[in-house]
Parts: C-alpha cells; sequence; structure tokens
C-alpha cells in the first residue's frame, strides 16, 4: 500500500475526545498535572491531558467503596449481565477503540485489531461475564470432632480493586483486571499508564454508555503520584499491577503497608528452544516474527532464543527470510508489522542495548538494515549473538525488536539456560518427540509454557510467572481468585 493510500485511511489521525476523568458515575474535569501525549510513529502530540488530583483519586476510591454493596450483593446472573452489556458497547465502538490505540501505542493496525481489540473484548471479556454466574461453594461435609458439624467453603468478593495497566496494551490489561474484579463483585478504580490514557479515558465514555451502576468502575490517570495515593490508600483492598519488575517491586511495598494483596504481572526473559529433532526451516520466521511483533514491547516476548548447536547455523540461514519480511514504519500501511517505540528515551535505551553488547563482543547475526522512518521512534529488529549467557542483553527485560541467541549441547544445558534468569513469565519448547518436549517443559520454571508454537492466550488459562515476573495470575479460575476472599462457615447438626 502506497503511502497516499495510508494517509486517507479514515481514522489516520483520529483520538478520543475524551480528556475528563469518571468518578463515581460522573465525568469531572482533572485537576492535578497536565502533559502531551505523543504518537510515537509520527512524534507528534496528539493530546493534552490532565491527571487527577490527591482529592479526585480519594473521591474515586471511596465512590468504589460506595458502589461496592450494592454490585457484590447481585446475583451472579445480574453481574453477568451488566458485563456482557458492556463488552457490546466496546465492540460496537471497535472502530474508536482500534485508532485509539494504534495512534498512541503505534501498534500496526494488521496487528492491533485482534491483539489489541477482538481478543481482549470478544474472548476475554465475554469470558469473564460468564465466569460471574459460576457459584464456587465448596460443601466438606462432615467433621465429628468434638460435635458433629458440616462446613461450606464460600468465596467472597475482595472489595476494591485498584487496577494499574502497562501502556503497551491499553485495552487487553485493562479488561484482564476489571473483568474479573467486576465478575467476582468488586468494584474498580482503574489507571492508566501516562504514556498511553487516552484509551482508558474513552472506556470512561463507554462504562457510561453501558449503564455500569455508578461507582462501580472509575476512570482516573496521573503519574506515580497518583499512583502511589491509589496503592496506598486506606480504602483500596486488592492492587492488581502491569509493567516492569522494579516498579512491580515499589507497588507491592507501598500496598505493603495496608496489608494489602497484590496482583503483580511483569517483566520477562523468556525463552524459546530449538531441539535437535526440528526442521528449523518450518519454524524460524515464525519464531522471529512472534518476538518481534508490537515492537518487541510484550512481557512474554520469546526473545531468548535457544537452538542446539547442530542447528545453530541452519536456523540462522533459515531464519533470513524473517527479517526481509520485517517492515518497520508506518503502523496505518497494512504492510507494516513492526511499530515504534512509545517514547524517545525507550528507544535511546533499547539501541543501548544493542551497541553495549557490540561493544562487548557480541554480533547482530541479522538485522533489518532499511533505514528507518526520519520521524518516528523506531528501531530496527536485530538478532544478537557472540554473547556470554550473563551478559545484560541476555539477562535484563529489552523490551524493544531485539532478540538473543545462544547454542546449547545438551538437553540439559537448554534447561539450565533456560532457567538461568531472575524471570519466568513464559517459554516455548520446539521438539518433535511428544513425550520429549512435555518433559522438557516441567522443568522449565516459567508460567506458561508453550510446545511447538502453542496457540492463542486462552481466557481459561493462568497467566502470570515466577521469579521477578511477578506474584499471582490473572485469567481463567485463577485470576477470579485474585479478587475472591475465601470464607469458611461451620455448623454443628
Amino acid at each position: 500500500m502506497t503511502a497516499t493510500t495510508t494517509a486517507q485511511h479514515p481514522r489516520r489521525d483520529w483520538v478520543p475526545e475524551t480528556r475528563t476523568l469518571l468518578i463515581g458515575g460522573e465525568m469531572e474535569q482533572p485537576e492535578g498535572d497536565t502533559w502531551d501525549v505523543f504518537n510515537p510513529a509520527t512524534e507528534a502530540v496528539i493530546a493534552t491531558v490532565g491527571g487527577a488530583s490527591p482529592d479526585q483519586v480519594d473521591a474515586a476510591v471511596m465512590a468504589a467503596r460506595a458502589a461496592f454493596p450494592m454490585w457484590s450483593a447481585l446475583s451472579g446472573e445480574e453481574r453477568a449481565r451488566h458485563i456482557h452489556r458492556f463488552a457490546d458497547v466496546l465492540e460496537a465502538a471497535a472502530d474508536r477503540l482500534l485508532p485509539s490505540i494504534v495512534n498512541e501505542v503505534g501498534t500496526p493496525v494488521s496487528l492491533a485489531e485482534y491483539l489489541q481489540v477482538k481478543m481482549a473484548v470478544q474472548e476475554h471479556l465475554r469470558w469473564a461475564a460468564d465466569a460471574a454466574e459460576v457459584d464456587r461453594t465448596i460443601h466438606l461435609g462432615g467433621y465429628d470432632k468434638p460435635a458433629p458439624t458440616q462446613s461450606d467453603v464460600v468465596y467472597e468478593p475482595v472489595g476494591v480493586v485498584a487496577a494499574i495497566t502497562g501502556y503497551n496494551y491499553p485495552l487487553n490489561l485493562a479488561i484482564f483486571k476489571f473483568g474479573a474484579a467486576l465478575a467476582a463483585g468488586c468494584t474498580v478504580v482503574l489507571l492508566p499508564s501516562p504514556r498511553t490514557p487516552l484509551t482508558t479515558l474513552l472506556l470512561g465514555d463507554l462504562i457510561q454508555e453501558a449503564g455500569l451502576p455508578p461507582g462501580v468502575m472509575n476512570v482516573v490517570i496521573g503519574g506515580p503520584d497518583v499512583g502511589e495515593r491509589l496503592t496506598t490508600h486506606p480504602g483500596v483492598d486488592r492492587v492488581s499491577f502491569t509493567g516492569s519488575d522494579a516498579v512491580g517491586s515499589k507497588i507491592m511495598a507501598q500496598a505493603a503497608q495496608n496489608l494489602v494483596g497484590v496482583t503483580l504481572e511483569l517483566g520477562g526473559k523468556s525463552p524459546s528452544l530449538v531441539m535437535p529433532d526440528v526442521e528449523v526451516q518450518k519454524i524460524a520466521v515464525e519464531m522471529h516474527l512472534r518476538w518481534s511483533r508490537n515492537g518487541g514491547q510484550g512481557c512474554a516476548a520469546l526473545a531468548r532464543l535457544l537452538v542446539h548447536q547442530s542447528k545453530y547455523d541452519e536456523f540462522l540461514e533459515a531464519g533470513a527470510s524473517a527479517f526481509d519480511q520485517m517492515v518497520v514504519g508506518d503502523p496505518w500501511d497494512p504492510a507494516t508489522n513492526v511499530g515504534p517505540m512509545i517514547r524517545p528515551d525507550h528507544k535511546a535505551r533499547v539501541l543501548g542495548f544493542i551497541d553495549d553488547s557490540v561493544a562487548a563482543g557480541g554480533r547482530k547475526l541479522l538485522e533489518v538494515t532499511k533505514p528507518v522512518p526520519e520521524k518516528g521512534w523506531f528501531v530496527n529488529p536485530v538478532l544478537l549473538g557472540n554473547l556470554p549467557a550473563d551478559a545484560r542483553a541476555v539477562q535484563q527485560e529489552i523490551f524493544g525488536p531485539v532478540a538473543v541467541i545462544l547454542p546449547f549441547k545438551d538437553t540439559e544445558e537448554a534447561i539450565r539456560l533456560a532457567n538461568d534468569t531472575a524471570y519466568g513469565l513464559a517459554a516455548n519448547v520446539w521438539c518433535n518427540d511428544p513425550v520429549e518436549a512435555r518433559r522438557i517443559a516441567q522443568q522449565i520454571r516459567a508460567g506458561t509454557v508453550w510446545i511447538n508454537g502453542g496457540g492463542a492466550m486462552r481466557p481459561d488459562a493462568p497467566f502470570g510467572g515466577y521469579g521477578r515476573s511477578g506474584v499471582g495470575r490473572e485469567l481463567g479460575e485463577w485470576g477470579m481468585r485474585e479478587y475472591l476472599e475465601v470464607k469458611h462457615i461451620q455448623w454443628r447438626v
């Protein structure tokens, strides 16, 4: 598609007009600090927004607190109807949600339609709505000491949830949190990353349109001061955060002041293991196109490639065609599959990993060499090699279109290298022997292990990680339990 054609896209420059916060069912003008929001593909300022004041954060929490008795008292069927209605409204608003995300995140439109919008609403939010109807009561039966009794274990909503999302998937990450929280009977204060607040502000309008009762969901925006006000607020009963492990550790400490539980989905340095029985010509392109999508700005990006030494050269040769297929540039061009970094400082950080690796003796084994656009914070994808296992680029999350490759001599070394990181979010095992693949998968310390590429992100499966990849799980029944308290009821018979 030519530049002239993409420039004519009707939503190319569209951003939501909403600049107001949603507090207790009312749209309120922000009273806090202001900042500019940029289109990372053009460097243009696309909006100026204002954050919540401390008083507005307090008001949002208290609105959620006031709405909690009513919302938690609804039957599961009633909450499910509300959530499905919300999903209906979000589906109808896809033509607004999609351009908002493309223009503030930079995700190529060819990927964003499913990954950023449809998956979140049609699969994950709908699943959460249905999960609201599940009766989780467990009947323990009789116990005869010291007198005959019967017992039930029941699950009750924890209360007010502070849901804080990362910049890279603003709608997905929000739905992962508020979908389960609302289904469980909790009320929510939603705080997005200040880098990508526009889609979440639009959610405020859509919450109103869906007719959710006032205070059940509240939307505020702001920087670290607003986040800290929220995570330390005595009216908050649970904090759920997605972002870096560095920020996650701070949020955990803040929530601990009130002994509030946390759900933290943090960083990753996820390995993809290529065993010697694999035909690498069939998988190399898929592997490279996967870690580079969304500009590599994904916590579960499989960007640490562990390849058996007998397949190493063949894998590099087969992977070269993937780099020929990587198109870096305008997110509105359907041919583009690698968008920009979110901000210039992040671009500089990603380039720093590449430069430092080369300076330390690493090599660019594969790369896109076509010049990036003059405007926009783009980085060409690179595969780095000739690095030791303890190198910075091998151990730390880069969060950009950069992968590293290490050879291994046997299965035991592959498993050791896979686990040789502070993270444990995800992994993939490429192996033609299903028994051996399962054996390897069970020895990898990660919250999700795919075999031979796995599949889509299931709404009924848990997502989260070991180590510095976080605490707790999102999605599925496991994600629901994060927002439920457990109560034992025992009576004499």
